[in-house]
């Protein structure tokens, strides 16, 4: 925090105030404020100091120079394994505190830092360079927080910021550094050339974590979640979280799994593991790794999102059972947009988990790309500096000096439950890979790493001089891991992975991967109906809603008691209040989730006098689950990340992230492309969660028309995930409900409606919500005679309501409209039975309101020739191509539907007939 912006914000009594009270005690003040007197004093007095310098005076300047080490010192610090660091900084000098050179002899009179008296100027710069300037440099005094800012002081000044390990605790780190080592080498030499994103140059990450779960289990955690990019993940995998040696050299082996698994699998160092540990105080600590895709920051929000499911499961309120680690590359986390939007939720309510202990494995490059090329800060680490996190810079080089910031930083989370960060600053012994040379853009620097020596030689030397262990003893140390290798590296070639499907525990217990029975039944009796109606429209004497919230409420309550038909929102606030009562939670979260993009939800309430909260949902019962309904903050990625890891630890609550308009998914495309269209294929983890996309040619322009459903449908396979489009808020209902009621977990796409959350024909009869259940296509109930169809016009969503009007005002009785409410997995044995029968139709046309390159035509147009007869032809009616997904000219989008709709009725064709490219069936266009 710069001072002086402080100082533009306080007035100028308060200043004086301030003032006053400095000069009677300088430690009564803020350590900011004094050294801003200090420096106000200073600038009144000679330049020279003097042996007769006035008390005060020197005490200033004493508290001045400390205040600027605690704040600077890290500019000037050790931290560069290579040598590159700045080790003199102006502002450090001795002038700028009117100190000379022949003061370092200077006798304090009065000073106390870290506890212990300085007896000169001299000692004083040397602890205070020990402990701010030496391998370790801090960066916390722009922390608001005074309790967190002194809590740091004193634990790292009384020790000079060092841990003070004993000789058997040394012993350990060296040992841990030369698993690290070897691992790596042995891989190096055994398999050459094959990728692995070695640890080497940054080995210290694997003691480092040691440290970290000991003092998280110390201070309470029972679980840790971690996410980490490629480099060090195999160290991580099998030293972390004790990985069979054997197994992972298996996969090097190229050990595979038989054909009948599920899954296409993924790269070794993509993969997850979870492993029960035992901390050397005895704490049980279980450990979690997770898989993650090659878009490296991505796992950040989902990690979030795990975590907060597992806090709220085992009702961790503190949030200190369960802590999330998240590890970074420099250039990834200084540039990728994921990483801020993640930050955005350490303190917000429905996403905290009570902070995150961030570590930047520094590499000081990405790639090829040097950090003044892909960053415009001094540190890659500077984006914590949003929510006030300290940063521990440290030099890869001095393991203890590691050990130390560990220590803290998960002391620090531990103790306040707030995000700490670590700078590792290390360096890439090979390139961005094994198969890469670094020396075509790197050439300097990799000449100088060529030489350098390796963490264990350096610290193993350093045991050695420090009579801590002999050469012979780490010789032994070295050769008993080679041994251990050797022993994997035969026992791998004849490795045989285990193919039975492991058991679903935890939240997941009772369910199967295997996705058998698509249906459920997910009708509810009218005595549900009744109670949910009468939470939803009592509010309490003392709250005071809105006059339109009062009308809403109005029409709620007729549409539930006095037998109206319900239009969407009634059908959707009967989804969530029917779970609940079935005892499973319901979270909604997006944009404007609470009332609704479309002012059509109303979950929370507004007391119109005082802005209180309330959320009828939540007093159905006492003996109801919670409803959560989050407004989420304005991003797109981190929140459906968030809510993917939230849906992937707890199957038996139903999660749901709603778009403010369909295309709003664009921005977290990735995490739909890696994770919830393939994660069950890459990695056999399933999910359910839900997206609510509004989607629909409204003529209201390109950008919120569509929630680009070809995209979704392109990535449908092998039964991966549900896409919908209904119609009716019965459907909806239903298909909520069924979401939770089935014995597996599928993720699933609703393409939700903005026109016709208040069309006059689009609602449901309370019979709907009773009596019957999702249905994957919905017939023409208006046709009474099939004889007479001539035309079957296949639809889904929307234009249905468009297509049933054209044809009553046009009087057409030839024409069969057939809803195709689930367009996957593809309900191919209904529609062909429904197709049949209709037996004198001589043609069937898929009729969108997308253009034709966009929507469901390409999807759905060879499954319907399939099903064809061999004298019906296949016609697409609906917009032509376009790069755009809509007109944004109102007029031209009315002028495009009217001669959609007059073409989905004109039963003579002008236009010839070719063959589909298929060779199933003809095509008319």
């Amino acid at each position: 925090m710069n001072p002086f912006d402080e100082i533009a914000r306080t007035s100028p009594e308060l200043i004086d105030t301030l003032y006053q009270q400095y000069l009677n005690d300088p430690n009564s003040v803020d350590a900011t404020w004094a050294a801003i007197f200090a420096g106000y004093d200073f600038a009144n007095q000679p330049r020279e100091f003097k042996k007769t310098v006035d008390h005060d005076y020197q005490t200033n300047s004493v508290s001045h120079l400390i205040h600027t080490y605690r704040d600077l010192g890290h500019m000037i610090a050790n931290l560069d394994p290579l040598g590159t660091s700045s080790r003199e900084h102006p502002l450090l000098d001795l002038s700028e505190f009117g100190f000379t050179e022949s003061d370092l002899a200077q006798e304090l009179e009065s000073c106390a830092f870290g506890g212990t008296p300085q007896s000169t100027l001299d000692d004083l710069i040397s602890a205070l360079r020990d402990t701010y300037c030496h391998t370790i440099g801090v960066e916390f005094i722009g922390v608001r927080d005074k309790e967190q800012r002194q809590w740091l002081q004193e634990q790292m000044e009384p020790c000079h910021n060092r841990p003070g390990l004993d000789a058997e605790q040394q012993q350990v780190l060296l040992k841990r550094l030369i698993q690290a080592e070897s691992f790596e080498q042995f891989i190096h030499k055994k398999y050459v050339g094959a990728k692995r994103f070695s640890l080497e140059g940054a080995e210290v990450l694997v003691p480092l974590l040691d440290a970290i779960t000991e003092v998280v289990s110390i201070g309470g955690a029972k679980e840790l979640v971690i996410g980490m990019p490629h480099r060090g993940r195999l160290n991580v995998l099998t030293h972390l979280l004790r990985k069979p040696y054997t197994r992972m050299l298996a996969e090097f082996e190229g050990v595979f799994f038989p054909a009948d698994m599920l899954g296409a699998g993924d790269v070794k160092y993509h993969l997850g593991y979870s492993h029960d540990h035992v901390t050397n105080s005895g704490n049980k600590l279980h450990l979690s790794l997770c898989y993650n895709p090659s878009h490296l920051e991505i796992i950040n929000p989902i990690v979030q999102g795990m975590v907060r499911a597992k806090q709220d499961a085992s009702q961790d309120q503190e949030r200190r059972q369960v802590v999330p680690v998240l590890l970074h590359g420099d250039a990834a986390f200084a540039g990728q947009g994921i990483v801020y939007e993640t930050l955005m939720f350490s303190d917000i309510d429905g996403y905290s988990t009570g902070g995150t202990i961030h570590i930047i494995v520094n590499n000081q490059i990405g790639f090829t790309t040097n950090p003044d090329e892909y960053r415009s800060t001094p540190y890659a680490s500077d984006l914590a500096k949003v929510i006030q996190a300290p940063v521990f810079h440290v030099n890869a080089d001095d393991p203890e000096a590691v050990v130390q910031v560990a220590c803290l930083a998960a002391g620090f989370r531990q103790r306040f439950c707030k995000d700490v960060f670590i700078d590792l600053i290390c360096y890439r012994r090979y390139g961005h890979n094994e198969l890469d040379d670094p020396t075509y853009t790197q050439p300097q620097v990799y000449s100088k790493i060529k030489q350098h020596p390796t963490i264990t030689s350096s610290y193993g030397q350093k045991l050695v001089t420090d009579g801590v262990l002999s050469t012979s003893e780490i010789d032994n140390m070295q050769n008993e891991i080679q041994t251990e290798l050797d022993k994997a590296y035969q026992d791998a070639k004849t490795y045989q992975p285990n193919t039975e499907m492991q058991a679903f525990g935890g939240l997941w217990a009772g369910l199967s991967a295997e996705a058998t029975d698509w249906t459920a039944i997910t009708r509810i009796n009218p005595e549900t109906i009744t109670k949910i109606t009468q939470a939803l429209i009592k509010i309490p004497e003392e709250f005071t809603p809105h006059k339109r919230i009062t009308t809403f409420l109005q029409q709620l309550e007729k549409m539930y008691t006095k037998g109206q038909s319900l239009n969407w929102a009634a059908g959707e606030l009967l989804t969530y209040g029917s779970l609940l009562l079935e005892g499973i939670p319901v979270r909604l979260s997006g944009q404007d989730s609470a009332r609704g993009t479309f002012s059509h939800r109303h979950a929370v309430l507004h007391d119109a006098n005082d802005n209180n909260h309330y959320i009828p949902l939540n007093h159905i019962s006492s003996e109801q689950a919670s409803f959560e309904v989050l407004n989420s903050p304005l991003n797109e990625a981190g929140v459906l990340g968030f809510e993917y890891g939230f849906a992937s630890v707890n199957p038996k609550q139903l999660i749901i992230w709603e778009a403010q308009f369909g295309d709003f998914a664009n921005g977290a495309q990735v995490v739909v492309d890696q994770f919830i269209a393939s994660s069950e294929s890459k990695w056999r983890r399933g999910n359910g969660i839900v997206l609510l996309l509004p989607h629909g040619c409204e003529g209201q322009g390109p950008e919120h028309s569509s929630a680009r459903p070809e995209r979704y449908l392109q990535l449908c396979a092998e039964q991966n995930m549900q896409v919908v489009n209904c119609t009716t808020p019965a459907q909806f209902f239903h298909v909520l409900r069924r979401q939770v009621k089935r014995q597996f977990r599928k993720p699933l796409i609703v393409l939700s409606p903005k026109s016709l959350l208040r069309h006059p024909q689009a609602i449901s009869s309370l019979d709907d919500f009773t009596q019957s259940d999702f249905q994957n296509v919905i017939d023409d109930i208006e046709i009474t005679d099939k004889r007479r169809v001539k035309r079957i016009v296949l639809c889904s969503g929307k234009i249905y309501y468009a297509l049933q009007r054209y044809r009553e005002a046009a009087g057409r009785d030839d024409v069969a409209l057939i809803r195709l409410e689930q367009m996957y997995p593809f309900p191919t044995e209904e529609l062909m039975a429904l197709c049949a029968s209709y037996e004198a139709a001589e043609d069937v046309c898929w009729v969108q309101e997308e253009p034709r390159n966009q929507g469901a035509w390409h999807f759905v147009a060879e499954r319907l020739a399939s099903l064809l007869g061999e004298t019906q032809i296949l016609r697409y009616i609906g917009r032509p191509e376009s790069a755009s997904p809509a007109s944004g000219n109102y007029n031209v989008h009315k002028k495009e539907e009217e001669d959609l709709l007059r073409s989905a009725f004109l039963m003579s064709e002008q236009r010839p007939a070719r063959l589909s490219p298929w060779g199933m069936a003809k095509v008319l266009e």
